[in-house]
């Protein structure tokens, strides 16, 4: 068998029938190439068919221009039972100077699920660099942030 990826990195021009009415890339349509990268990546790690079940810190540090190379970098910082914690790094830059700049970034959890849509358990990260060390404790902090957030939200819903 072999060894789980865990990383990808997507590639790509921007299209005009990705643009606003602003003139830049709409914000939904990255969001689409993050969600798109994320299941790439959670598929190679698991070697399943992945649902998300979150999105969240999304972040539009810079417009994307018509005609950018773009590229979606997706990377797996978490796993728990069944979940795959993914950061996501969205650069463009123009083809012919490849001068590439951070435009997008988010975390993204993915949940492997059988044919049935129930849950199945994914091969756990473990993190190996001092930088993996980082980013997996950063997850573990957002995951206890994103349950503060969940019961402040619970007014919201009906």
């Amino acid at each position: 068998m072999n060894a789980p990826q865990r990383d990808i990195t997507l590639r790509f021009l921007a299209e005009p029938q990705d643009v606003n009415f602003g003139g830049k890339v709409h914000g939904g349509a990255v969001m689409k190439w993050i969600d798109l990268a994320a299941y790439a990546c959670a598929a190679g790690w698991s070697g399943r068919y992945c649902v998300t079940a979150y999105a969240g810190g999304i972040r539009f540090v810079a417009p994307i221009h018509v005609g950018s190379l773009v590229e979606v970098e997706a990377k797996v910082i978490y796993t728990g039972n069944s979940s795959i914690h993914i950061a996501l790094e969205v650069n463009a830059c123009d083809p012919k100077s490849l001068n590439r700049r951070l435009t997008t970034h988010c975390i993204v959890i993915m949940v492997a699920v059988d044919q049935n849509g129930q849950s199945e358990r994914v091969p756990q990260w473990q993190p190996q660099t001092e930088a993996d060390k980082k980013q997996h404790e950063s997850a573990v902090k957002l995951m206890e942030m994103r349950k503060q957030i969940g019961e402040e939200m619970q007014i919201f819903v009906d």
